[in-house]
């Protein structure tokens, strides 16, 4: 059998088996957030593990990303432990959320707020709840912006390491101001959530975030962990900056 043939046959399975994967993992998740929200634990809404299961918005596909001229500069109140996360926003694959996104870095909406989920189980972390600036971590994500909601933005960028997504409840175009960023491939989330961005400097930062030690007391991940940092880990300040940022 020729070896090229063969190589082209190998990476099919690889394709199908992570694709099943990904199919296994979410319908498992779903089902744990069903029996999260039936026995009161922590908010469902605006999470990124509610999957989007009744979607009916077109898929944009085969679209390069064009990166803004402005890149998304999130620096942490504690910067000597975590640094500062630089992403780039994608206007031609999800404008109403870069937009909605830009608009409230401009009104000052994410400063002070907190990264109020930080999961291994799901390589997240998760922010910009309005809630999460008192100190109650028992109303942490389920706040929105003043804003309008913001229609659902899919396409077929997959979720990788650095990934910019949009958190909804897990109706249809319910995309307001909480977002999240993947410290991993996450399949799952592939055409269910808006991808409006991408981490491009201090992906390392967000990890040391995503591993920031969580409350014991907080309700479990799908894999018994739990995703509510013991401490606040907040936001100083989001600014938008020109996209040829010097470091």
């Amino acid at each position: 059998m020729n070896v090229d043939s063969v190589r082209v046959k190998k990476e099919a399975c690889r394709k199908t088996m992570r694709k099943f994967r990904g199919a296994l993992w979410l319908t498992a998740l779903c089902l744990a957030v069903s029996v999260c929200a039936a026995c009161g634990g922590d908010a469902a809404n605006n999470t990124a593990n509610n999957a989007n299961t009744g979607q009916t918005a077109d898929i944009k596909t085969n679209v390069k990303p064009e990166p803004d001229a402005e890149v998304a500069v999130i620096e942490m109140e504690d910067a000597a432990a975590y640094g500062r996360i630089v992403v780039e926003l994608y206007p031609n694959i999800a404008p109403k959320m870069v937009e909605q996104f830009k608009t409230l870095i401009r009104q000052g909406a994410y400063d002070g707020t907190a990264f109020h989920r930080t999961s291994k189980a799901l390589s997240i972390i998760q922010g910009g709840d309005p809630n999460s600036k008192d100190n109650d971590p028992a109303n942490d994500g389920a706040g929105n912006s003043s804003l309008p909601n913001v229609p659902d933005e899919f396409s077929d960028l997959p979720f990788k390491r650095g990934t910019l997504g949009a958190a909804n409840t897990g109706a249809p175009s319910s995309q307001n101001s909480q977002f999240f960023i993947t410290l991993d491939e996450v399949p799952g989330f592939d055409e269910r959530y808006t991808v409006f961005g991408q981490v491009i400097e201090g992906i390392g930062n967000a990890e040391i975030i995503m591993n920031a030690p969580t409350d014991p007391d907080a309700s479990p991940e799908r894999d018994g962990s739990t995703s509510r940092p013991l401490e606040p880990v907040r936001v100083k300040r989001i600014t938008l900056q020109p996209r040829a940022i010097k470091n």
